[in-house]
């Protein structure tokens, strides 16, 4: 055979091989006895360290997961890998980095990015090529509103942030001896995407229980000031007043709130530790009794087989990474074990039957209990609110999984 002639017997070749890969998109990124999940993370840029605690939950669930066995598929068992590339915190380099994962690396199940922000720039494109995607770290209610198929996020949507203060409010009430709709609500929320998605969550709860909302402020995104809301406050005397408003916001309210010498029987508040308002050189011992919004806490009394208890997984993580994990961790790592679970019960790598596989989880993790809704939000999982009790967080919400007990009128 000449050199031209093995030439195009090779290109022909590549071809059929190219032809046959694009005719079956339901294969899998299988590999021996490895099963290769993708994810483009922020391992530099602004969301870098939180890029980070992503990628160290995500490790440490492969890892975990191996050791305890593998998965097994179809009779056989199987190990879990991750090919990671970095987004540099951008959303279109995103969006680039997990095309280039599905159509040149040959990736089916992808695992998400940090920030609603990315992911929302790559949903569209797992979406296009029909490639399921588990995300642990996009929070906007948004992304679940435009009909996504192959979109599934375990953590909870910035809806739920603090709907669960109206849920104990009510309960605080019964204890009372009073019916839950005599309960007045107070509403403080910054006037941009996130803190509205979250006041949208606290409204449609707080209907649910026939309460009354007494006041509904929005505040400028420069949140500089909100005397005005909390003169209302103090006029009207809410049950329970909810802020929303980044860090800056919760820091603003305990600091202006001690100042005006302003008074509730319940605050609740997004955003409490990022504002580090148990600093006592900064806040005094003001920020006591609040009611603080996380999506995992380590005393919950959540378990499973691979990870065991919350607290397991606390320890584990804080072993092997030399810090304590925060939630980002802790929801990633959950997000890989779904999956596991997931190629299980479809009991093969066809794309589709994953998919369903994972439109159906139903099941208990460290985590949380997960299960998705049409729409792919995790409709199992509550949000926790923790108290601030002696200067600690002190998980008392929702009751059942709780381990302090909440104190009113702090």
């Amino acid at each position: 055979m000449t050199f031209l002639s093995r030439k195009f017997a090779y290109l022909a070749t590549g071809a059929a091989v190219a032809a046959l890969m694009a005719s079956t998109p339901a294969d899998a990124r299988v590999d021996g006895d490895t099963i290769t999940l993708g994810a483009a993370l922020s391992l530099t840029g602004k969301y870098s360290t939180a890029g980070h605690h992503t990628q160290r939950g995500y490790e440490l669930a492969k890892k975990m997961i191996n050791d305890a066995g593998g998965v097994t598929v179809g009779g056989k068992t199987y190990k879990i890998d991750i090919k990671y590339y970095d987004d540099e915190s951008t959303p279109a380099r995103g969006a680039q980095l997990v095309e280039r994962l599905i159509q040149q690396d040959g990736v089916k199940f992808m695992l998400g990015p940090y920030s609603s922000g990315l992911t929302k720039a790559v949903a569209p494109i797992i979406d296009k090529y029909k490639i399921p995607m588990i995300e642990a770290n996009g929070a906007a209610r948004s992304l679940f509103t435009q009909g996504y198929k192959y979109l599934f996020a375990v953590l909870n949507t910035a809806d739920q942030y603090l709907a669960e203060s109206i849920t104990l409010a009510a309960e605080h009430a019964k204890a009372q001896g009073k019916d839950p709709s005599s309960v007045k609500v107070a509403l403080v929320f910054e006037n941009d995407p996130f803190s509205q998605d979250v006041r949208l969550g606290v409204v449609e709860k707080a209907k649910e229980h026939n309460m009354k909302i007494i006041i509904d402020d929005k505040l400028p995104p420069e949140l500089n000031d909100m005397a005005s809301s909390l003169n209302k406050v103090r006029a009207l005397r809410p049950d329970l007043l909810v802020v929303s408003g980044h860090s800056k916001g919760a820091a603003l309210a305990i600091r202006q709130m001690t100042e005006m010498k302003v008074k509730v029987p319940m605050l609740a508040m997004t955003h409490c530790e990022a504002a580090k308002v148990t600093d006592e050189k900064n806040f005094g011992t003001h920020a006591e009794g609040t009611l603080c919004a996380t999506q995992w806490d380590e005393n919950l009394a959540y378990k499973d087989q691979i990870f065991g208890s919350a607290l397991d997984y606390y320890n584990r993580f804080a072993k092997d990474y030399d810090y304590n994990p925060p939630y980002q961790s802790a929801e990633s790592s959950a997000a890989v074990y779904v999956y596991t679970k997931a190629f299980e019960k479809a009991g093969s790598f066809d794309v589709d039957k994953v998919r369903d596989a994972i439109a159906a989880t139903q099941m208990e993790t460290f985590y949380g209990p997960i299960k998705f809704d049409a729409a792919g939000k995790n409709i199992a999982k509550p949000m926790v609110l923790r108290q601030i009790q002696d200067g600690k967080y002190i998980p008392v919400a929702p009751t059942k999984f709780a381990t302090g007990k909440f104190r009113a009128g702090m």
